[in-house]
């Protein structure tokens, strides 16, 4: 899926034909100074921004998880960044750097013989 901020709305559409999946109006925002969402993908996780509060919508059917006003923060543009590795699927394996897979795959054909 393609994931796209707009006009206080959250779209998943699909990434070969471009339509449209889900559409979450982003709600509760206390003072809308802005129309610009911020979207940030971490595993199955969206977190969007919109007028200085954060939102964590569900990526596969954009169900609100949660929403965090920070509020005494303003209402100027939110950024945000994930810890998550980009190598990571969310699986425990996935959470190994690239070098600690490359030297367990030559252990392993060592092992082979």
């Amino acid at each position: 899926m393609i994931y796209v901020g707009i006009k206080g709305h959250v779209l998943a559409l699909d990434r070969a034909t471009g339509t449209e999946i889900w559409r979450t109006k982003l709600s509760g925002v206390r003072m809308k100074t802005s129309d610009f969402v911020n979207l940030s993908l971490d595993g199955d996780q969206l977190y969007a921004t919109l007028s200085g509060e954060i939102f964590c919508l569900d990526n596969a059917s954009g169900e609100v998880r949660w929403h965090d006003q920070l509020k005494g923060l303003g209402t100027g543009l939110v950024s945000i960044a994930s810890a998550s590795s980009p190598l990571s699927d969310g699986s425990p394996s996935s959470l190994l750097t690239r070098a600690e897979r490359d030297r367990m795959a030559r252990n392993a054909a060592a092992a082979a013989g």
